[in-house]
């Protein structure tokens, strides 16, 4: 936050997926006071009109240069030119920094910088290339520092390693093991045979209502051999899986409705999507106000549990009675949009509701209302 209030520009933390799913402790340091409000200068960074873009570009250009000199002078980088080896440098970062250092020990035999602070450090990295004979990059992801360093050096063909050249695995994610491999060192013991445990993939919570609705919603495509289902980013995604199996595409926030809507001018039918109240409002909308300019023919099923249950049960911003409105105010037509309550009790009259809906040759909306099973269990208050 100091780093970007200085320099006026975004600074963002780069995320792997192992550290998204990771805890640790935290040190807080003092709290800071939040900062007097301010208006800033009319005309210079808000107003990207060519005559001011222009500008703000060569300002961008001169900001970069302080930020390399800053990366130099960074504490999240580090070169260690103690290792005695000099035939191999390694450069890490993020992750890799951890499972470097797992898999040597905890002291390199080779000269190592480490790297916590973009944009590439070039002095750093001109340091250690001086020492060594060849550099292999171990980083999380993509080969984002061995590409940059590869445009930033002339005749190191051949002695820059990493994922680029297979020294490091080019997909999944970067373990010790990996780690030490690439190095060429010992890896830990093999796990024991697993083959005998079974493989439990992600499910819908027991007593889920969504587990309802795609019961119904399956019986009533009994008959009709290709059926097209786009589904949305939610907790309802695991109905990919066993045993409800549906969903024939998920892509980001709001694509469930627009593939629907792109499956059904390709002639498809039936074309269903489903998507969550929340992911609705956040991304859905502007697909339902197409779908209803063009009366596609198709069924969009929005979920209502009343809550973003996938993040934590936070507040939706329209749900129930407020989210009926919204579709009837998008231009839906009242006569073609449903509302169901998933129950297996409900099911029968549920799957009559689908099945005249999808016979119904363009627009029709269903909402399955039903609270999430976790609020009901732990409601907020």
């Amino acid at each position: 936050l100091e780093l970007s209030e200085r320099l006026g520009i975004p600074v963002m933390i780069r995320m792997v997926t192992r550290l998204a799913h990771s805890r640790s402790s935290v040190t807080l340091g003092a709290r800071l006071p939040q900062n007097a409000l301010h208006q800033g200068p009319r005309d210079t960074q808000w107003t990207l009109l060519p005559s001011y873009a222009r500008r703000l570009y060569r300002e961008l250009l001169d900001k970069e240069k302080k930020l390399t000199a800053l990366a130099d002078e960074s504490p999240f980088n580090h070169l260690n030119l103690a290792g005695a080896d000099r035939s191999l440098g390694v450069v890490t970062s993020g992750l890799g920094t951890n499972y470097f250092l797992e898999a040597v020990g905890g002291t390199s035999p080779w000269p190592h910088l480490a790297i916590g602070h973009y944009p590439a450090p070039t002095g750093l990295l001109r340091e250690l290339l001086a020492n060594v004979d060849k550099v292999l990059f171990i980083e999380e992801g993509y080969p984002f520092l061995e590409a940059r360093v590869r445009g930033l050096l002339d005749n190191w063909n051949g002695r820059l390693l990493g994922r680029s050249t297979g020294h490091v695995p080019t997909s999944g994610e970067l373990t010790p093991d990996i780690a030490a491999a690439a190095l060429g060192l010992p890896t830990a013991a093999p796990c024991p045979d697993k083959s005998a445990i079974p493989g439990r993939p992600p499910q819908l919570c027991v007593g889920c209502p969504h587990g309802d609705t795609f019961k119904a919603m399956k019986a009533a495509l009994e008959g009709h051999p290709f059926p097209y289902i786009s589904s949305d980013i939610g907790c309802y995604t695991l109905g990919y899986y066993q045993p409800f199996e549906v969903g024939d595409s998920c892509l980001c926030m709001g694509a469930s409705i627009t593939m629907a809507s792109g499956a059904s001018h390709a002639g498809a039918h039936p074309v269903l999507c489903v998507i969550g109240d929340s992911t609705f409002i956040h991304s859905g909308m502007t697909g339902l106000i197409g779908a209803v300019r063009g009366n596609n023919n198709m069924t969009v099923v929005i979920l209502d549990n009343g809550t973003t249950a996938m993040t934590g049960t936070q507040e939706s911003m329209a749900t129930g009675e407020n989210l009926d409105k919204v579709i009837l105010g998008l231009g839906v037509d009242p006569a073609h949009f449903r509302v169901i309550t998933p129950l297996l009790r409900q099911h029968e009259a549920n799957v009559q509701v689908f099945r005249e809906e999808i016979a119904h040759r363009g627009l029709s909306v269903v909402v399955a209302r039903r609270p999430c099973i976790q609020i009901v269990k732990s409601p907020k208050a």
